[in-house]
């Protein structure tokens, strides 16, 4: 029996590493903290009704956002240990396939489980208010999609202490996903992971196609919402095409591991192309799902500290729109070496060409709305301006890649690497950074510290460049990726080093991040108007920060594009705005138990299956199933906030401000 015991222990946990083992350790210890800090001051009961069971699209926005900052640190601590392999020939400080499960997960950990979630935290916290509704279409679903990202991502993460992390590759193609290649347990996490976080995606994203259709308030047309918002319903609809196949793709890819099939087994009379295909099919419009978003940030900042309208809006929404419908005619240019012939390889050459049309419309068009504009040198508008050379250059080199012949020259190589990443630091992270800053007032109440913020900005775009200008280098010196060590003869050392300098650099603008979110929380400066920037033009800008969890006590009549801007200018001539009407109940949904139940039962469904343990498997998805059960016969999820309480929060609020 105790025989029995070491050898299962020592299949379920990850041994021999040091690296997993102080992994281990400390994954221990913050979980033993974190519920001793909860017992002795007793938030057990608190943490349950405020965050755990709640509906409210303001905190679940937090959560996304903070799991999001806890996964770059995870994936960014990959990124650095990779770096630190390669910095010089012949390093011996990682082995291949703890590399190659690092490659992996830092991929997939960025894209799916820090991107994602950082996008629909700001989804969730900013488009309700923008459109002057009290909430999302469904709020259930919203607080479901939240938790299945959550156990999804948990799921995925226990992989490198439990059963050993995939290392495949971030989109795993086959042979190597397949069990042939891939007998361990590491795969089925990443499929399981992906899938469980991949349904509440596509839940997110029904969900606010829906509230932004449906919820405007009184006289906002869709031609009058603001950027972000429609940058966010741009990518909603790409969301709720793509992501269908990602689901297909990866339940076709486990049924080959489980039950035997042979649907991307080439000898066996699959084909690994069709894979290849669906994956990317998803995976490039991928792409614009986190992009487009950030686009919408930098015309909300754009507009507010240039104090100035929006140079054309509507060629804006016009080029947003085009880009989601063009999103999903690009994907074979990540294959153009794989014999797909010269007419094919041309038609998705020149839709890969087209897309940098509408993206360049919209970087004009704000060069032209800053132009004579009275500029204020913020945090968010640093960031924004950050990001206008480092997308060029990385637009720039994406249609380099997409002549397909020149491709046989850059595919797979270092040069494709560092566009990549131009692509998604540079376009992605920063605009969600800048986003982040932006919105932070109204999330909490009060600004971050600029002066950290500063210096996490020069640290981190610093970083970028000296990271990955040598791999455009590389990359033409034919260092091609998943290398994990290379010979002193190859001549890549010196830009090696310097690249792994810069990825410091970049850990090191994080670290003032962090410190900055901790400084200003003890030395903050309350926002007291509720438009912190006080140019804010948008009507998330008009209510107190935080706001109340109604979010605007009777309903905004909104008359223009940029409605609150030209309200106070209307203020500021001395015109009269038409009355605000009565205070009415306010109709509201309940917290719920069932989304966090019910996610939590898919982890240990997932869980059973990776391990092929139908005793856990098939009990969760039977709770799953009286989960939903029990909320279809469940007609007791609303409220109504009263008149008076609803006068004695705008009081409270009021006072706070005063």
């Amino acid at each position: 029996m105790l025989e029995k015991i070491k050898q299962f222990a020592s299949e379920f946990f990850v041994t021999g590493d040091p690296l997993i083992l102080g992994a281990q350790v400390s994954i221990a210890l913050a979980i033993i903290a974190i519920v001793a800090v909860l017992t002795y001051f007793r938030k057990w009961g608190w943490l349950w009704r405020e965050w755990l069971t709640t509906v409210d699209h303001k905190r679940i926005g937090i959560m996304y956002i903070i799991c999001s900052i806890l996964m770059l640190f995870r994936g960014g601590v990959d990124a650095l240990l990779m770096r630190m392999q390669l910095a010089m020939p012949n390093m011996e400080f990682l082995n291949a396939e703890h590399y190659n499960q690092i490659f992996t997960t830092h991929g997939v950990i960025m894209i799916l489980f820090m991107a994602m979630p950082l996008m629909f935290g700001l989804f969730n916290v900013v488009v309700p208010l923008q459109i002057g509704a009290r909430d999302v279409a469904y709020p259930f679903l919203n607080a479901l999609s939240f938790w299945l990202f959550f156990w999804g991502a948990m799921l995925f993460n226990v992989s490198f202490v439990i059963g050993g992390s995939p290392d495949a590759g971030w989109l795993a193609y086959p042979p190597l996903s397949e069990l042939s290649h891939s007998p361990g347990v590491g795969q089925n996490f990443y499929i399981w992971g992906i899938q469980i976080s991949g349904i509440g995606s596509l839940a997110t994203g029904i969900n606010f196609i829906v509230t932004i259709l449906k919820m405007r308030a009184p006289g906002m047309k869709l031609m009058n919402m603001p950027l972000f918002t429609w940058s966010v319903f741009a990518s909603c609809t790409i969301i709720i095409f793509a992501f269908p196949i990602l689901t297909v793709t990866l339940a076709l890819l486990f049924i080959d591991r489980f039950a035997g099939a042979h649907f991307f087994t080439l000898d066996a009379g699959g084909n690994p192309m069709m894979y290849i295909n669906l994956i990317w099919m998803w995976g490039h419009p991928e792409v614009y799902i986190v992009v487009l978003p950030a686009f919408g940030i930098f015309s909300e900042i754009v507009s507010t500290f240039a104090r100035k309208k929006l140079f054309g809006y509507n060629s804006m929404v016009f080029a947003m729109m085009t880009i989601s419908l063009l999103s999903f005619f690009t994907w074979v240019h990540h294959f153009f070496t794989m014999g797909s012939g010269a007419d094919v390889n041309a038609f998705f050459a020149v839709t890969t060409m087209a897309i940098a049309i509408p993206t360049g419309v919209k970087v004009f068009n704000w060069l032209f709305t800053m132009y004579k504009g009275r500029i204020r040198f913020t945090t968010p508008m640093m960031w924004t301006i950050a990001f206008i050379p480092c997308f060029v250059v990385g637009g720039m080199t994406g249609v380099m890649l997409s002549v397909a012949p020149a491709d046989f020259q850059f595919h797979n190589s270092y040069f494709l690497i560092a566009h990549f990443h131009q692509v998604l630091i540079g376009g992605v992270v920063f605009g969600f950074f800048a986003g982040l800053y932006y919105w932070w007032p109204k999330m909490f109440g009060f600004t971050l510290n600029e002066r950290l913020g500063k210096w996490a900005f020069w640290f981190w775009n610093i970083g970028f460049y000296v990271c990955f200008m040598p791999q455009y280098v590389l990359g033409l010196d034919g260092m091609t990726r998943r290398l994990y060590t290379y010979d002193f003869d190859m001549g890549w050392g010196p830009l090696n080093l310097v690249s792994t300098i810069g990825a410091f650099l970049m850990g090191i603008g994080f670290i003032f991040q962090v410190w900055q979110i901790a400084y200003s929380i003890k030395h903050h400066k309350r926002d007291e108007t509720g438009d912190a920037w006080e140019t804010g033009r948008t009507l998330e800008w008009s209510i107190p920060s935080p706001a109340p969890i109604y979010n605007f006590a009777t309903l905004p009549q909104v008359i223009d594009t940029d409605d609150w801007w030209v309200k106070k200018e209307k203020i500021k001539n001395g015109e009269a705005l038409p009355p605000a009407p009565p205070l009415e109940p306010i109709h509201m949904p309940k917290n719920s138990a069932i989304p966090f139940i019910k996610s939590t039962l898919w982890f240990f469904a997932g869980f059973g299956f990776v391990w092929d343990w139908m005793w856990m498997a098939i009990p969760s998805l039977i709770g799953i199933a009286i989960c939903m059960l029990v909320h279809s016969f469940n007609y007791d999820n609303d409220y109504y906030i009263p008149v008076d309480e609803i006068k004695r929060t705008e009081a409270s609020l009021k006072g706070a401000a005063n």
